[in-house]
């Protein structure tokens, strides 16, 4: 983090906290879907626990933004009181590290919506390999699994990047981002 300015990391911070909170307000709407369809049920909203990753990721544009952002995300979100403890922070690095590598594919240099739905399916696979060997799914039948998999897959990438990329794209044209990666490249875009 040698190269990153105080500004970024302050807006990765809040970034972080913020969903944090946003992280913890679907754990309960998470909950409901698995009343009514299963475990898949938390595979549908799964991206969402993604967003910050790709968010953080699309504004700043530096390597690490993605892994730091998400393992913010989930240290407050335990401080915060996430029944899953600890254990959620370990998820949470899983998560940044599965959308950190679609970036590090691309050396940092392509922030493109495929790259940032890649970042987002990413993200549902590191997170659904850790999960599959912590959470018993290998309980269930392969074509349920597979079905989970698949799901939380188009999850990732149409909430955290789909998703991610309007809400960091709605941002930028307010102007508020003018001074990061993202904001001067709406200003190019204006002016070409």
């Amino acid at each position: 983090m040698n190269n990153w300015r105080f500004k970024e990391i302050v807006v990765m911070s809040v970034l972080s906290v913020v969903f944090a909170v946003v992280y913890l307000a679907f754990l309960p709407i998470g909950k409901v879907l698995v009343g009514f369809f299963g475990p898949i049920g938390y595979d549908l909203i799964f991206g969402i626990w993604f967003i910050v990753s790709i968010i953080a990721a699309y504004i700043i544009r530096k390597p690490g933004a993605a892994f730091i952002s998400e393992t913010i995300a989930a240290m407050v979100e335990v401080m915060l009181g996430n029944a899953t403890g600890p254990m959620l922070i370990v998820s949470g690095m899983i998560q940044g590290l599965g959308a950190e590598t679609a970036f590090a594919v691309t050396r940092w240099k392509n922030y493109s919506s495929w790259v940032l739905m890649a970042a987002g399916v990413g993200s549902a696979v590191f997170s659904f390999v850790y999960g599959y060997f912590i959470s018993g799914y290998a309980a269930l039948s392969t074509t349920y699994v597979s079905g989970m998999l698949v799901t939380r897959m188009i999850s990732g990438a149409l909430i955290a990047g789909v998703l991610g990329k309007a809400l960091s794209d709605g941002l930028a044209q307010t102007g508020v981002l003018s001074s990061f990666a993202l904001g001067k490249e709406f200003r190019k875009k204006r002016t070409a």
